[in-house]
């Protein structure tokens, strides 16, 4: 599976650019696309840039689009209005701040999360956003008791890992009682080593979707 792939449009050229710069630090392999500034290279923003943007960041799993100001909103909606019906089903405009947001959809797309996964992870992005109910699981069918052991805990990148890659599953999941498909969720846990994560999950994938969270745990996230 490829990765979403992330267009970011801006009123301005250098912080369109400055903005996928940061963002590729922590999601490397995500297409990142900045649209920024007039065709004349003016302030403001561009249909045919976002247009060719959205052509450029689609390689099979779709786009999200993350704005800086209302009226890049309305380009990006203008643009949509021009795609077919297939194409036009690929793409979201995230309602996120613009690093920010393009930070955590970065993380959450290269972890492999769908493209509903990466719009979620970018709109929580911002600390005291608010975030959805986590799903209630009354008779979870798997479950598991692990033991952070990386020196950080459940930091930014285990949480994005562990929330995108949840959220390609089938499955509802928890995380000591928090929507395990969440990163704002499990960061806000502030979960340290040596501390257990109680993880449960139902549904179809919910086999898969714990041994992917034990997985990840025992290997440390890589941080060992």
């Amino acid at each position: 599976m490829t990765p979403v792939g992330l267009l970011i449009v801006s009123h301005s050229a250098r912080l369109a650019e400055g903005v996928v710069e940061v963002a590729a630090q922590m999601g490397e392999g995500v297409p990142l696309v900045a649209a920024g500034g007039t065709d004349d290279g003016g302030v403001g923003t561009s249909f045919e840039k976002v247009m060719d943007g959205i052509v450029a960041a689609d390689t099979g799993e779709g786009v999200v689009v993350l704005t800086d100001l209302g009226s890049a909103v309305m380009t990006a909606e203008s643009v949509l209005e021009f795609l077919d019906d297939e194409q036009r089903a690929r793409v979201r405009i995230a309602d996120a701040a613009l690093v920010e947001g393009s930070v955590a959809a970065a993380v959450a797309s290269r972890a492999g999360a769908g493209l509903d996964g990466v719009v979620r992870a970018a709109e929580e992005a911002v600390r005291g956003a608010e975030a959805e109910e986590p799903p209630e699981i009354s008779e979870p069918s798997e479950s598991a008791v692990l033991t952070l052991k990386n020196p950080l805990g459940l930091h930014a990148r285990p949480s994005a890992v562990l929330a995108g890659r949840l959220s390609a599953y089938d499955v509802q999941v928890t995380v000591n009682g928090v929507d395990g498909q969440s990163v704002m969720a499990l960061m806000a846990l502030g979960a340290g080593q040596g501390q257990q994560l109680v993880v449960e999950a139902a549904g179809p994938d919910a086999a898969k979707a714990v041994r992917f969270v034990t997985a990840q745990v025992e290997a440390g996230f890589g941080e060992l």
